[in-house]
């Protein structure tokens, strides 16, 4: 299975009962599965087969979904719905004689939802249940075309993902060689630090000098944070080779990625070793970076 990206972009257009109509698809990041769907009047009651139709094919983004009508000209039919009208008069009445508030204007019933609809949309029976049939197609289509284009992303974000990786390692395998050379650094350290305390003529007991240069010893052992920082690259590998909707699982590593880093900084014994330190931070913020992308 492939990485895919959160981001893409999808258009579809299809003609029913007469009229021509257009699908567009687009996402972008997000922490989970967020769906926004816009749908023309006469046409929302689609709104919860599409929002299912998602659901089972994109797992992770932030959509924008939008069914337009391409007019052909500038003069759009609308077309009086007589059966809400009379629902919507008879209740009038009644508020009216009850509670006593003013009998509506004409203009006023004109401008309430569903009294007046958009003609070209305002079909039924039969030639609705075509139209929407086709129209669900079309959306299984935009679909289809927006996962495509979400893979062709994944496919370039895996690329730069393992150049990184590949970076990462090479960075922790300079960082080992310099820390094999601990030993003889921090003797030559410790050396030169007890020159200057007994310089006055004062004495290091042998037990005092022997703790001193364990607990030195310990500060700058990176040797837990490299070895724990080379596993973090295999699992990371394994997950891009993996693909799928490991996102967030990579996202979780980056972070153990820069915690190793951080703390090898911290106990770099030598000047090599903190630009090592620095030069892993950088790459992993660029890994996690393009993880921040991924599905």
């Amino acid at each position: 299975m492939a990485l895919a990206s959160m981001t893409g972009f999808a258009r579809t257009t299809f003609e029913a009962e007469g009229a021509k109509y257009s699908w567009e698809l687009k996402s972008v990041n997000a922490r989970g599965l967020e769906l926004r769907i816009r749908l023309p009047a006469g046409l929302d009651h689609l709104e919860s087969e599409a929002r299912a139709k998602m659901r089972d094919r994109i797992a992770r983004g932030s959509c924008y979904l939008t069914l337009s009508r391409e007019a052909e000209s500038e003069q759009r039919r609308v077309v009086l719905n007589e059966a809400t009208l009379a629902l919507v008069v008879a209740a009038a009445r009644r508020l009216s004689e009850v509670d006593g508030i003013d009998a509506p204007t004409a203009d006023g019933l004109l401008a309430i939802p569903g009294v007046l609809e958009d003609g070209d949309v305002a079909i039924h029976g039969d030639a609705a249940e075509r139209r929407d049939a086709a129209a669900l197609a079309a959306l299984a289509d935009t679909i289809d075309q927006l996962i495509a284009t979400r893979l062709e992303e994944g496919k370039r974000l895996a690329a730069v993902l393992t150049e990184q990786l590949k970076r990462i390692e090479d960075l922790v395998a300079e960082a080992k060689s310099v820390a094999a050379e601990a030993p003889e650094a921090l003797k030559a350290r410790i050396r030169d630090q007890i020159a200057l305390l007994t310089a006055d003529g004062a004495g290091l007991s042998p037990e005092r000098l022997h703790q001193e240069a364990l607990i030195a010893a310990t500060r700058a052992d990176v040797r837990e944070e490299l070895d724990r920082l080379t596993s973090h690259v295999a699992s990371a590998r394994g997950l891009v080779a993996a693909g799928g909707t490991v996102g967030r699982r990579l996202d979780f590593l980056s972070q153990e990625f820069n915690r190793e880093a951080n703390t090898l900084c911290s106990k770099a014994f030598d000047a090599r070793l903190t630009t090592i330190g620095l030069e892993l931070k950088a790459v992993i913020d660029q890994f996690r970076e393009q993880v921040q992308n991924l599905a």
